[in-house]
């Protein structure tokens, strides 16, 4: 074919332009992928892929609420077992000094200073139930309004429950306890302390099992979330190698296309040679 010598259509310029372009174009998305690290930022580069991408991140998010409010239930749980614990060993002492007070053979004096200690002793239980707070709440203290917690679990709208234990109804009760005599102090031993010491057990097996679960549904989620990350990741991420190696690739050619059209606007030149 032959060649046309035109000063108004410069072919080979044409071809030239048009192969700076399409390296142009396709360096700037190497570099928009490596100074992002993603291969597909928007719904521009791979619109379904960005709209799945999308679409995870929002159940990563969602994930994440989750955890944190069984975090947060998790919390009170402790909490309130600390609390139920520190009044459990304190019942050790109090049941010493209901049996104490159960001896006929002590004095009147006697008898008024334990039972002084045994207040004291109560008074401590009181401020272990008051003081074990959590996100301002009690689960130790019905009276205080502090309902059982049902926590979100899942995506699918499942809860794990953190029950109350009224803790502090059965202490008030005990501390109003009279001691007149030994025969007195028997009974609140058999009945009042026993029924403090049953609430106090109950609370920390229950607790205990439901703090354990909410620990567990943590963890799993934690580990779903890490598998769904890395599923984004499959989606989304640029294998940062194999774009740095296309990026001096395209550099190359990018310098290659600018030296050959300038090869080819100089052509038009040459013909000024024949006019001299």
């Amino acid at each position: 074919m032959a060649v046309q010598n035109s000063i108004n259509t410069n072919v080979g310029s044409f071809v030239a332009l048009r192969n700076l372009n399409t390296v142009n174009r396709k360096l700037d998305v190497t570099q928009n992928r490596v100074s992002t690290g993603l291969k597909v930022a928007g719904a521009l580069d791979d619109a379904s892929n960005f709209s799945i991408a999308q679409g995870i991140r929002g159940e990563l998010r969602a994930i994440g609420a989750v955890t944190q409010g069984l975090n947060n239930a998790k919390g009170i749980g402790k909490v309130a077992i600390a609390g139920t614990t520190a009044v459990s060993d304190l019942l050790q002492t109090v049941r010493q000094k209901l049996t104490e007070l159960s001896n006929e053979g002590i004095t009147t004096a006697q008898r008024g200073i334990l039972e002084e200690d045994f207040n004291q002793l109560l008074s401590q239980a009181a401020n272990f139930i008051d003081n074990a707070v959590f996100n301002g709440v009690n689960l130790l203290d019905t009276a205080g309004a502090s309902p059982a917690i049902n926590t979100l679990s899942n995506l699918a709208g499942g809860t794990l429950t953190l029950s109350n234990a009224d803790l502090r109804t059965q202490v008030l009760s005990l501390a109003g306890a009279s001691f007149a005599n030994a025969s007195a102090a028997q009974a609140v031993l058999s009945t009042q302390y026993t029924a403090l010491e049953s609430v106090v057990n109950s609370a920390l097996g229950t607790l205990g099992a439901e703090v354990r679960a909410l620990e567990l549904q943590t963890t799993f989620l934690e580990q779903i979330s890490d598998a769904t990350d890395e599923g984004l990741g499959n989606i989304v991420d640029a294998d940062l190698a194999r774009e740095s190696a296309k990026l001096t690739s395209f550099q190359v050619q990018q310098q290659l296309s600018i030296q050959t059209l300038g090869i080819a606007n100089q052509r038009p030149q040459t013909l000024l040679g024949l006019f001299g």
